[in-house]
């Protein structure tokens, strides 16, 4: 196909989609000489989310289009704002971002070996490199720093040094790699146009620089990583995509700000050519599109609903998501995946700043087996009771997990541990052994509240969270009698 394209066809292609390019007449005049270099660059810092199908989808054009693509894992710019990723989980994180985005492209057909993956402490550290940031230091004006991460470093009271060195990385970023263009979100904007007015100042050429519009998330501002309702998460169980989407904001006849609209013009319509709602037949039936314009338009009419959009993105995306998680069900990437994202507070280097990562993974929670040695009534209920709990030195606010079926009258009973199991030993959840547990539960975060919804007894009357087993070391904890219900 790569042959088959003119200059010209190659250019549409390229730029397809995007909501701005700088420097069109360079572009335009490199792809009449030869292939078009260029690179996108993610900074390690929180999990990527289904926005990353944006610029997926695009790479997958680029490539199409006949163009030498590299993807740059920016670790030190990952430290450098605000230490998003502490220093000690650099390499992990590192690590995590290229199985992720690996595993994306895969599930979209992309071929991998036509890409080539950078990560920027591989250069970025050198003699040469370093060199150059001092000269770019001597020449960009505080200003122009500041004001060129404005929308992409993290804005805090009391600014460190380390966010004002991260846009002249980024314009360097592109010496260093040999390309002739860099492509990302409208949200770089200020960055592209720093490496525009100072790289000459260098002696390096101005490269051309290629935009993705910010994509709305779930709530209708933009996707964030670190904006739990705003995203939905590449690891997400179906159950959890089909709830997130049921709370998206996507009223009817409204085409603004609709994360969900988006995501079929900026991924499922790029990537398929076609879109397929699919609903009752007293409402119109199955309709499949092929312009999403069409789409736009039938459901600013209120021709489609908010309810047959949701449910069709919903299937769409999982047959995106099935090869990920598929991918990520093994040990070592599970590993991996809780190595790299903590859930404890990590305190940064040298008496850096830390990180509390707020994802919401059973691992957080400190659950242990415990022996009833009395019961007691409470002296001011007629239906509550207290237990003393023997937890063998486990120092713990003692918490007693049932199963429980509401109705008439409520049935409740504690959870059964396997036989053999030992006061003070550690319940977790498949999939969730090697997380460490909070020392303390923030009960502002309310992360106990948020993960028991998800705890349920199966009809094999095991304890689940989200259909993954609670375990001991010796094996399934489980409720003697009561199936199907919640734990508490």
């Amino acid at each position: 196909m790569e042959g088959q394209l003119s200059p010209d066809q190659k250019f549409h292609l390229i730029t397809r989609n995007l909501q701005e390019v700088l420097g069109e007449e360079k572009l335009k005049q490199i792809l009449q000489e030869r292939e078009l270099r260029l690179y996108w660059g993610t900074a390690t810092t929180g999990k990527p989310h289904v926005a990353y199908f944006v610029p997926m989808s695009k790479i997958a054009d680029f490539l199409k289009a006949g163009c030498e693509v590299t993807i740059l894992f920016a670790d030190l710019h990952a430290y450098l704002d605000n230490m998003k990723a502490p220093w000690e989980l650099l390499e992990l994180r590192v690590k995590y971002y290229e199985q992720i985005i690996k595993a994306m492209l895969e599930s979209i057909g992309v071929p991998l070996e036509k890409l080539k993956f950078v990560k920027g402490t591989d250069f970025q550290l050198s003699r040469e490199y370093t060199l150059d940031v001092y000269r770019l230091s001597s020449v960009v004006t505080e200003h122009d720093a500041k004001k060129a991460g404005a929308e992409v470093v993290k804005q805090v009271e009391h600014p460190l040094l380390s966010g004002l060195l991260y846009p002249g990385l980024q314009a360097l970023d592109e010496e260093y790699l040999k390309v002739d263009a860099q492509f990302g979100g409208v949200d770089q904007r200020k960055i592209f146009t720093l490496a525009e007015k100072y790289l000459p100042s260098l002696g390096y050429d101005k490269r051309a620089h290629l935009m993705n519009p910010m994509v709305p998330g779930l709530t209708g501002a933009k996707m964030s990583s670190s904006e739990e309702e705003s995203k939905i998460d590449l690891l997400d169980s179906k159950e959890d995509v089909k709830k997130k989407l049921k709370k998206a904001f996507c009223e009817p006849g409204n085409i603004q700000n609709n994360g969900v609209l988006s995501f079929v013009k900026y991924v499922l319509f790029p990537l398929c050519g076609e879109f397929r709602i699919k609903r009752d037949p007293k409402w119109g039936g199955d309709k499949t599109y092929t312009e999403f314009e069409e789409v736009e338009k039938d459901f600013a009419d209120e021709t489609v609903h908010p309810g047959d959009l949701k449910a069709s993105v919903e299937t769409a995306l999982n047959l995106l998501l099935d090869p990920i998680r598929k991918k990520f069900e093994s040990p070592e990437l599970r590993e991996l995946t809780n190595s790299a994202y903590p859930s404890k507070m990590i305190k940064g280097a040298k008496g850096g700043r830390g990180e509390e990562n707020d994802e919401l993974v059973p691992s957080r929670l400190d659950i242990r087996v415990g022996k009833i040695i009395s019961v007691e009534k409470h002296p001011d209920a007629d239906s509550l009771y207290l237990e003393k709990i023997d937890m063998r030195g486990i120092e713990s606010q003692a918490m007693l997990l049932c199963a429980s079926i509401e109705g008439e009258p409520r049935q409740v009973e504690p959870l059964d541990p396997p036989v053999g199991s030992a006061p003070g030993e550690r319940v977790f959840v498949e999939g969730y052994e090697a997380g460490k547990p909070d020392d303390k539960l923030n009960p502002k975060k309310k992360v106990w509240e948020k993960l028991q919804v998800d705890l349920k007894v199966s009809e094999e009357f095991t304890a689940q969270w989200k259909d993954k087993n609670l375990m001991t070391k010796l094996g399934q904890i489980k409720s003697k009698t009561l199936k199907g219900g919640n734990i508490c």
